[in-house]
């Protein structure tokens, strides 16, 4: 159940992690997502004495939608901000990691005017991660 939960792209191999970051962060820019979060956990790691490979947690949010959607059932709640992390795994490869929107979009019941809703932030979540595996800057 977790492994369909969750969804992975590799990021294209001429894409730095930070090149890939610095697109989505644009993309979400165009699309009127806010970043409401960053967290470098590497480099936490880093602090704290030990090696780490690269490892970030993005957090985007309309909060206009998000709002509604708690309004509507406080389980959104759980759901937010949408997290995508960011990160390289152990041969150097870099990995964008996000919540499998779709199954999300199955799984629950919502009112018809709300519908559209989630699709446009399933739609811009995996806008923000295209962008992020390709380096659309």
């Amino acid at each position: 159940m977790i492994q369909a939960s969750i969804q992975r792209f590799e990021i294209a191999e001429d894409v730095s992690v930070e090149d890939a970051i610095d697109s989505m962060t644009l993309r979400a820019n165009m699309l009127n997502f806010k970043l409401v979060a960053d967290l470098p956990l590497s480099e936490q790691v880093e602090a704290m004495g030990q090696d780490a490979n690269f490892m970030r947690i993005l957090a985007f949010c309309d909060a206009l939608i998000a709002k509604k959607m708690v309004e509507y059932n406080i389980i959104f709640a759980g759901f937010l901000p949408c997290r995508i992390a960011v990160l390289e795994d152990g041969e150097g490869r870099g990995w964008i990691v996000t919540m499998n929107m779709d199954m999300m979009l199955q799984a629950v019941d919502l009112l018809e005017d709300l519908q559209p809703l989630a699709q446009q932030v399933r739609d811009t979540i995996y806008s923000i991660v295209d962008a992020g595996v390709n380096g659309d800057l």
